[in-house]
């Protein structure tokens, strides 16, 4: 593993940043950076969570206990609340939320005297809609991932070679990307996905999207995973009407990275 040529450009890649503050989720992406960022640079290195709605607790609680496991430099930092252009829901949605995202980071890297704000984007989400990779690339984080040319494929690689325990973690996106564009971003909304996918989560399903149509759930799990949805039917039912949702839908298609983004 440690001779792993795409390893060894990435730890190059960080290495030649001399110093770094991670942006950190406690995802496969930003935990793999964190680590090798704390490997490579020591306490040169620290990570920063940006706590908002947009974030499940559960989430904020995983992330937490990777940085403990690991001895990760890390702090939560609370976002300022989501802004109209962000809650009016648009395609580019996340240029807005990344902006400020950005801002934030920068101020705390400057603050503690770090070089650069990274993230763990990576090549494989420049094939998909990122408005929010713009965003970033203007505000100037850098994205060792892009600059070692990893893909999504290579960085579950290398964490699982790693022996990172969380490299097959389910990826993740922030809440609002349940909710079709156009309709407004709420915090009830929020709290209902939220609700709904943690049920999901209880019951045993890994990869889960509960996309939220009004006051209907538009289920996405892996096609194989469907015959267990339907076993625990009535626990769903129960549970997401208790969430706020007045109608439950299995999408039959299955789970997909960024189906919102289908109408585009």
């Amino acid at each position: 593993m440690r001779n792993d040529p795409k390893r060894a450009l990435l730890e190059q890649k960080i290495a030649g940043k001399g110093s770094m503050l991670v942006a950190f989720s406690g995802g496969v992406d930003s935990g793999l950076l964190a680590v090798v960022a704390e490997e490579v640079l020591g306490n040169k290195a620290h990570c920063i969570l940006l706590d908002s709605p947009l974030v499940p607790r559960a989430a904020i609680a995983e992330a937490e206990a990777i940085a403990k496991e690991f001895g990760l430099s890390f702090e939560i930092v609370r976002a300022p609340d989501l802004d109209e252009n962000f809650r009016k829901n648009p395609p580019d949605r996340c240029y807005y939320c990344k902006k400020k995202d950005a801002a934030i980071l920068k101020k705390k890297a400057k603050e503690y005297g770090f070089a650069v704000v990274a993230d763990g984007i990576n090549l494989s989400d420049t094939a998909e809609h990122r408005p929010g990779l713009a965003a970033s690339s203007e505000e100037g984080v850098v994205h060792p991932f892009i600059e070692a040319g990893l893909t999504k494929e290579d960085i579950r690689r290398i964490a699982r070679e790693s022996g990172l325990p969380f490299w097959n973690k389910p990826s993740a996106a922030c809440l609002s990307s349940r909710i079709p564009y156009g309709e407004e971003i709420t915090d009830i909304k929020l709290g209902m996905i939220e609700s709904a996918e943690e049920l999901l989560h209880e019951l045993g399903f890994g990869q889960v999207r509960v996309r939220c149509h009004g006051t209907i759930a538009r289920i996405e799990v892996e096609p194989k995973e469907m015959e267990h949805l339907l076993m625990e039917r009535e626990t769903i039912v129960a549970g997401f009407e208790e969430a706020g949702f007045s109608y439950i839908a299995l999408d039959l298609i299955g789970y997909r990275s960024g189906s919102m983004d289908e109408v585009l």
